[in-house]
């Protein structure tokens, strides 16, 4: 929908002034503090223009007006300027992830934290569906007279190594023949994938060399995450209940309820196709009735082309857009860098 210039001054003049406020905005308000050179009757005039537009609305009678989804929604697509962040801000971003910080737990931690006290708002933050990664190579490497490395190389570029005992008898050659039939048997399944018939098999072709196969398969239950697909962490879920629009116990009640129901959780943090970059959606834009008075900001991380999992922020909708697409944007990217450098052992 086409919108002339003054009209887009002014929604993002009530914009604005709403987010920082909470109150609704009368053209007198608007005519004081934002200096558009225009008499406060023709701001009047405007604002009636926009509501029949459905841009804003009227909470009730005499009062001023309110963006409306509509107008919050043409203002992230069509006004909106991010902001920057600050030297604070992004210091403790890059403090957050410099430390050397090896468990994707304490990281996905951190990336909620940082995400709620950055905002203020609530955050969400998705456990990245490593059950769904497959082996990529098995190799077990002779070190020493006794000892062996394997190597265990996933498709999400994860590499993961560990020293084993071995009987001191043992050759590469041996350790190469034992890394062919693991290959040949294990390439391409997830571990959750390895049926008692497939160990069978590999056992049955390894009958000579099962010391070490057993030591192979442990090492193989034990590197590879075995958490829960699609887990969940919450951070800062009472900074969006100190927000003015949820002092109302009930609904309160009703986004908590929600909060405790994980398949509806996982449901709002899905992005339209998978999609790369930030997506926004706006009240009644998201799925669960219950937040239909929140906006939700989400982004997904990723190592290399494979998107791992989904990072966001709830909050009312009248939330600061412009300042927790900028938070989320670089979060997103952060966790992406630092999940890279721990899953392909640069950590």
């Amino acid at each position: 929908m086409k919108m002339d210039e003054r009209k887009q001054q002014i929604l993002l003049a009530i914009i604005k002034d709403y987010i920082d406020t909470a109150e609704p905005v009368g053209s007198r308000t608007i005519s004081r503090r934002y200096k558009l050179g225009v008499s406060a009757a023709t701001i009047r005039n405007e604002m009636a223009d926009l509501e029949d537009m459905g841009f804003i609305e009227q909470p009730h009678t005499s009062a001023g007006r309110i963006p409306s989804n509509l107008g919050y929604r043409y203002y992230v697509d069509c006004l909106m300027q991010r902001e920057q962040l600050t030297e604070e801000e992004e210091g403790a971003i890059r403090n957050g992830y410099e430390d050397k910080v090896r468990e994707v737990g304490e990281v996905l931690n951190r990336t909620g934290r940082l995400l709620a006290n950055l905002t203020n708002y609530t955050a969400l933050v998705q456990t990245p569906r490593m059950g769904i990664s497959t082996v990529k190579h098995i190799q077990l490497v002779l070190m020493a007279s006794g000892q062996a490395m394997i190597i265990v190389v996933m498709d999400t570029g994860a590499v993961n190594h560990q020293i084993i005992s071995i009987p001191e008898n043992i050759t590469q050659q041996d350790l190469d023949q034992i890394s062919s039939v693991l290959n040949a048997k294990l390439q391409g399944r997830t571990m959750g994938s390895i049926r008692l018939t497939l160990i069978k098999e590999i056992y049955f072709e390894l009958a000579k060399h099962r010391n070490i196969l057993d030591l192979a398969i442990e090492l193989m239950k034990d590197k590879i995450p075995s958490v829960k697909e699609d887990k969940i962490y919450l951070e800062g879920v009472f900074n969006i209940l100190n927000q003015p629009e949820f002092h109302n116990v009930d609904k309160v009640k009703v986004l908590l309820s929600l909060l405790e129901q994980e398949d509806k959780v996982k449901d709002i943090l899905k992005q339209p196709n998978q999609g790369l970059g930030v997506t926004i959606k706006i009240g009644s834009e998201n799925s669960q009735q219950e937040i239909q008075d929140c906006s939700m900001i989400t982004a997904t991380y990723q190592i290399g082309d494979r998107i791992l999992g989904t990072i966001g922020v709830l909050g009312p909708t009248r939330m600061d857009y412009a300042k927790v697409v900028t938070v989320v944007d670089s979060m997103s990217r952060n966790l992406s860098r630092t999940l890279e450098r721990i899953l392909k052992g640069n950590g």
